[in-house]
């Protein structure tokens, strides 16, 4: 992966979507993909000294409490401080939600708008996750356009999103018009005998024109195409990057007493590559 040329061999691929609730799995029909040719555009290793903050170059940060707890009813306050975000000296950003003796939380979020925006290819971070509930963490894109069209018809991307509650299982969607917040089209993927927030993890997309790939660790567990939405599909243009880690909000609900704060999302690099 830190080659500048990235060569994706495929077989035949199982796509297996589990759905809780529901006894067993939902297996879809097998499909054998294409060999990809990648070579990388744009990445973030996160090396650096201890507490240096992230390159200004590459990204730029959230602050505050947002409209409506950003929309989600989240309780966070993000900062640009390094307790909440820096680099760890061993090649890793930690984005760190703390709870403070007076029982505000804080914690950060950084994006690459303005500063690099990208329309198709592959993009990919290697992350291990935070746990405990009301820990919310995600590596997600919206629309470039959002300032132009506003949300959700500027189109997100929800590549990992867990719920600290569940951290054997990871999240995956696409909110767009006609089917945002909870009507968003969403693909759980859970691990047997293993949790995500005990070792590290690549979570990426492969996306072109008319289809999203979603994988775990290399694996295809869902490709959405037009057909899949019940609305617009608003994915043929560039988006930008976002990390963050929330606490609370309507996705995962409110931490309880049995949370570990501090809780830090550790990320060891984000890449992304263009199809040759």
């Amino acid at each position: 992966m830190n080659k500048s040329i990235l060569n994706i061999r495929y077989a035949a691929i199982g796509i297996i979507a589990i759905i809780f609730g529901i006894a067993g799995c939902e297996v879809e029909p097998i499909q054998t993909l294409p060999d990809r040719n990648y070579e990388l555009i744009w990445s973030d290793d996160f090396v650096g000294d201890s507490g240096t903050l992230v390159d200004s170059a590459k990204w730029v940060y959230d602050l505050g409490t947002g409209q409506n707890g950003w929309g989600n009813n989240e309780l966070q306050s993000y900062t640009k401080k390094p307790e909440n975000i820096s680099l760890d000296g061993q090649g890793n950003l930690n984005i760190t939600a703390i709870k403070s003796t007076g029982g505000d939380y804080s914690s950060a979020r950084i994006k690459t708008e303005g500063l690099f925006n990208q329309k198709f290819g592959r993009i990919e971070a290697r992350i291990k996750t935070p746990t405990g509930a009301g820990i919310w963490p995600a590596f997600w894109m919206l629309g470039s356009n959002i300032d132009q069209v506003g949300w959700p018809a500027c189109g997100e991307i929800d590549i990992m999103e867990q719920k600290g509650s569940k951290s054997d299982v990871t999240y995956s969607s696409l909110h767009g018009p006609g089917y945002s917040g909870g009507q968003a089209i969403t693909t759980p993927y859970g691990l047997r005998n293993a949790r995500f927030d005990s070792d590290f993890h690549i979570y990426s997309i492969e996306w072109g024109e008319n289809f999203v790939d979603l994988f775990v660790d290399n694996y295809l567990f869902r490709r959405l195409t037009p057909e899949d939405v019940t609305g617009e599909w608003v994915y043929n243009n560039s988006f930008f990057i976002i990390l963050n880690v929330a606490v609370g909000g309507s996705f995962v609900g409110p931490p309880n007493a049995n949370t570990p704060f501090p809780q830090s999302m550790i990320v060891d690099y984000v890449k992304v590559y263009k199809e040759l």
